[in-house]
């Protein structure tokens, strides 16, 4: 299926509805347990649809996972546009925190399908990662970030915080890594 054409609405609404099922279905970590037809029915839409819009199950775990890097990237630009500098950075980090924990189902699922390092993976890592510069950068303009770091240390942190989800206290072990991180951005005062 080619970008360059829209859907018609009735063929969005199937394509939505199928994305909503594989969201749904690997956030459970159910997603092998599946067979591929499987996901139309649960859907609600004919095997035809789901093959026309994903011919694969690597094609549907993309999609879902170019959707999930969509919506951090505009919840970073949202969070610039709306925020303080300083407060945007700290609520976008923390909410990847919070997505993390939500969806770490999906995660393990993406992990397992892209281990020979899918394309898709890489280029959602760069616009996550821009979208993370973007925050820093805006941070350090306002005075309240260090202008010596820049946002790789903060996607490695974030990384680390993603590959470490086994450990018994992971969230409030994150939340502290999160803490750490800001706190060793913040700009130092200037002593009198």
């Amino acid at each position: 299926m080619t970008a360059d054409k829209p859907l018609r609405a009735d063929a969005q609404r199937k394509r939505e509805a199928l994305l909503a099922t594989a969201r749904k279905v690997a956030a459970a970590g159910e997603f092998f347990d599946l067979r591929f037809d499987d996901f139309a029915s649960l859907a609600g839409v004919g095997t035809g649809t789901l093959y026309r819009h994903f011919p694969t199950r690597e094609a549907l775990a993309e999609a879902v996972y170019r959707g999930e890097v969509a919506t951090l990237c505009d919840r970073a630009r949202h969070l610039q546009a709306t925020r303080p500098a300083a407060e945007a950075l700290a609520t976008f980090l923390r909410g990847m925190v919070d997505h993390m924990d939500t969806h770490q189902g999906l995660a393990r699922t993406l992990a397992t399908l892209w281990a020979d390092h899918s394309s898709a993976l890489a280029e959602g890592s760069q616009a996550l990662e821009q979208a993370v510069t973007d925050l820093v950068a805006a941070a350090v303009k306002a005075g309240t970030v260090r202008d010596d770091v820049d946002a790789g240390a903060v996607m490695m942190a974030l990384h680390g915080i993603g590959a470490a989800y086994d450990r018994p206290r992971w969230r409030a072990e994150a939340d502290d890594v999160i803490t750490l991180v800001l706190d060793g951005l913040r700009r130092p005062r200037s002593e009198g």
